[in-house]
């Protein structure tokens, strides 16, 4: 049977899937990248100068991968640049040093330009002492292009790691061919025609401009590469033209280009043809950033009302409260006791007087009053009375702070939802890809009809997925209620994209607010599919495990339960991974602990559906509450799906 270049390229393209799916892949892929990152970055030259780009990089990172990166970007500058590499070992070094210090630092979220500014510094002051140590000193305008490089690319680099956007992504792709051009293991094969050729048929049309511009400022060919690579992108402008062809134009681009410039120089259409012959089988980008009047208008209308909520919020902050006026019931005290009392002719005593400290200390049998009543129980009486009332008035205002609390906590939390909506349109990114995918198994039992546990799993936004425990304290309706209106509301929030603290912290108002504290507890995990991080919330729920080759890592501790105060209670947050097969265990109340857990581990490999149901097996059959067992398990993602 005759197979077909197609079914090859398809092949490839599942077999590509797979392998980046897998984790230990990933995390070897990691370790390489960042060597081999620092290795190529190196490479980088203009005018047959090295440049600052790994320095750059490397200011952008911090911990393990920055090491890695400056020794991938050390080997690199020896191998490149021989004994003039020396300068590159010196940028590292100082490099490396800020990144170790500073690397991760709160600082760097209140000052993000500090290490850009750095790495900056290290390139212009190596510059010079590496000047002063050989006698050789570079041009000036080559001196001030390293410093701004420097200081450019690890701004580059710091807005990439935050965020992606299109024009980033086109200044990274001239980036990396102006590293990679300077690569040319043989004659006729270099690694920035081959990334030119694949970026100008798989990405957007800045990118392929970019790319050009890189491989004419590296100056290994005289042929314009700029122009090659822009006359090869109009090819795609051609309609109903099949994918295959598209591999032709960058080659037949500089093919053409080459008589009318009155040059010839074959060495980059080889490394043109096999980039975009890559094109068949990697993945690329074709989209084009969109215009800022497309989401302008509503990018106006969230960032106004943001403002609003904010403005309200902080309207209804700085409200004062009118002071408790303390001597008003004193004196109401002394006009009831005094008004009817029979011995009021001559006497002597003014109960109007006394001081407040009465209303907030007990009054005894009346021995520390500084008058001589001779009715000193008729005062005792409605003095007792003012203390329950101002009591009344502390507990009514303590509630109305309360409310305000909730109300004001809200408003920030609605403000920072749409403020952060507006930012998401104003980066206009690409959705994330998913490489995961959840493998759910929960089980439940109850003692009574009602099942005072509720366990939802669900899609948010992005490459987000929740799972959600509700327990309601308790069996029977009002637990099965409660766990149900906890869960319901979680759910809408969250699917909506709200943030995961808020959803909670609402819940835990309106807890407080209904004075149903501790009527429920909350165990929320979220799955990111595009990197296989868990980020765990609990909320007085009992702990997780994450069970590994059989053994069971406690997640989590007791706390109070929400709805204690608006303001005082809090989630825990715990951050794990699941990215190389392991499973998190949520468990209600009455699932049986680590107790449990330990039984049923006892045979082993259990996928999670036969894992959740032993759990709940082993929690005991004489149950006094509800329990319920979910089990979560990442998977690598189909190409189907």
């Amino acid at each position: 049977m005759m197979v077909t270049l197609g079914i090859y390229v398809r092949r490839g393209q599942r077999w590509l899937r797979r392998l980046l799916q897998d984790a230990t892949f990933h995390a070897a892929a990691e370790t390489l990248g960042y060597l081999a990152g620092g290795f190529f970055l190196s490479a980088a030259s203009v005018g047959s100068h090295p440049q600052c780009f790994t320095l750059g990089l490397l200011c952008a990172l911090s911990g393990w991968p920055a090491v890695l990166l400056a020794a991938g970007g050390m080997l690199g500058y020896f191998v490149f640049w021989g004994g003039g590499g020396t300068l590159g070992v010196l940028w590292l070094c100082a490099g490396l040093i800020a990144a170790i210090i500073l690397g991760g630092r709160p600082i760097l979220q209140r000052m993000p330009l500090l290490m850009p500014a750095i790495s900056g510094v290290i390139a212009a002051a190596g510059g010079v002492a590496y000047g002063l140590w050989t006698k050789t000193y570079a041009p000036f305008l080559i001196y001030c292009l390293q410093v701004a490089m420097a200081l450019g690319s690890a701004v580059l680099f710091s807005i990439a790691q935050r965020r992606r956007e299109a024009v980033t992504d086109w200044l990274l792709t001239g980036v990396a061919v102006l590293a990679l051009a300077q690569v040319i293991p043989i004659p006729y094969l270099g690694f920035g025609y081959i990334a030119a050729g694949f970026f100008a048929v798989s990405s957007a049309f800045p990118a392929a401009a970019l790319s050009g511009l890189a491989l004419d400022l590296a100056q290994i060919t005289p042929v314009p590469m700029t122009g090659v690579l822009c006359l090869s992108y109009l090819g795609r402008l051609i309609p109903k033209l099949p994918k295959k062809f598209l591999v032709l134009f960058p080659a037949a681009a500089c093919l053409i280009l080459m008589p009318l410039r009155g040059v010839w120089d074959l060495q980059p259409v080889p490394g043109l043809f096999l980039g975009a012959c890559l094109h068949l089988i990697l993945p690329g980008n074709t989209e084009v950033s969109r215009r800022r009047g497309e989401t302008g208008f509503a990018q106006v209308r969230l960032e106004l009302a943001s403002g609003v909520l904010n403005q309200t919020r902080l309207l209804l902050q700085d409200v004062e409260e009118a002071p408790i006026d303390e001597a008003a019931l004193i004196e109401r005290a002394a006009e009831r006791a005094c008004g009817s009392c029979p011995c009021k002719k001559g006497c002597h005593a003014n109960a109007k007087g006394l001081s407040t400290d009465f209303l907030r200390k007990p009054l005894g049998n009346g021995e520390s009053l500084p008058i001589q009543c001779k009715k000193t129980g008729r005062l005792l009486q409605e003095l007792r009375r003012s203390q329950e009332q101002l009591r009344s008035i502390r507990a009514d205002r303590d509630r109305q702070l309360e409310y305000r609390s909730a109300v004001v906590q809200q408003y920030r939390f609605l403000s920072d939802y749409l403020q952060d909506l507006s930012d998401t349109l104003a980066q206009r990114t690409r959705p994330a890809q998913a490489y995961f995918q959840p493998e759910l198994a929960v089980c439940s039992a109850s003692r009574e009809k009602a099942n005072g546990d509720r366990c939802l799993w669900f899609a948010g936004v992005e490459c987000k997925y929740y799972i959600l425990l509700c327990d309601g304290m308790g069996t029977g309706p009002q637990a099965a209620l409660d766990g149900k209106m906890a869960a319901s509301m979680l759910k809408k929030l969250l699917s909506a994209g709200y943030p995961a603290q808020y959803a909670l912290r609402s819940l835990n108002s309106l807890c407080a607010l209904q004075g149903r504290a501790g009527a429920v507890t909350v165990d929320l995990a979220e799955l990111h599919l595009d990197t296989g991080r868990v980020i765990l919330y609990k909320w007085g729920a009992a702990p997780s495990f994450v069970v590994s080759r059989s053994d069971a890592i406690k997640i989590g501790t007791a706390a109070p339960p929400p709805g204690l105060s608006v303001s005082d209670g809090r989630e825990t947050v715990e951050r794990l991974s699941l990215r190389k097969g392991e499973m998190l265990v949520l468990l209600s109340d009455g699932a049986g602990g680590e107790d449990a857990l330990t039984r049923a581990l006892e045979e082993h490999h259990l996928p999670p559906g036969e894992l959740a149901a032993r759990i709940l097996e082993c929690s005991g059959q004489d149950r006094q509450d509800d329990a319920t067992v979910a089990v979560v398990r990442l998977g690598c993602c189909t190409p189907e799906s």
